[in-house]
């Protein structure tokens, strides 16, 4: 899975952000910067659905798509994509963390924990 694979498909689970990922583009000259888009974008909503905590259907289906993400290939992504922009943001609230947790898959949990201790976040 590449990176752009990887917004393609947080555009299917977020269809209604897609005119803001193009402006988002439009604004960088054409340039895509994914981590801007996954942050500035995406997670935001990701943040919403997480506090609401009432679609346990989409969140299931997007945690079992991280859980895919974070078994793929593709250590670039991993690494440089989803664990900084994904998992720490989602470690960024105790409240959101440990609503996302009952979602997150194993190697998702065990990738956020360590991407926690990447940045010196305290984790249990």
């Amino acid at each position: 899975m590449s990176i752009g694979d990887f917004v393609k498909k947080l555009l299917k689970f977020f269809p209604s952000l897609e005119e803001d990922v193009k402006k988002q583009i439009e604004f960088n000259d054409g340039e895509i910067l994914y981590t801007v888009i996954i942050e500035d974008i995406f997670m935001p909503e990701i943040i919403k659905l997480l506090e609401k905590d009432s679609d346990k259907e989409k969140l299931k289906k997007l945690f079992d798509f991280f859980e895919k993400v974070s078994t793929c290939d593709n250590k670039v992504l991993i690494e440089n994509y989803f664990a900084v922009t994904v998992l720490e943001v989602l470690g960024n609230d105790e409240k959101i963390l440990n609503t996302a947790k009952k979602y997150m898959g194993p190697v998702t949990t065990k990738l956020q924990r360590q991407a926690d201790l990447d940045i010196g976040r305290k984790v249990d």
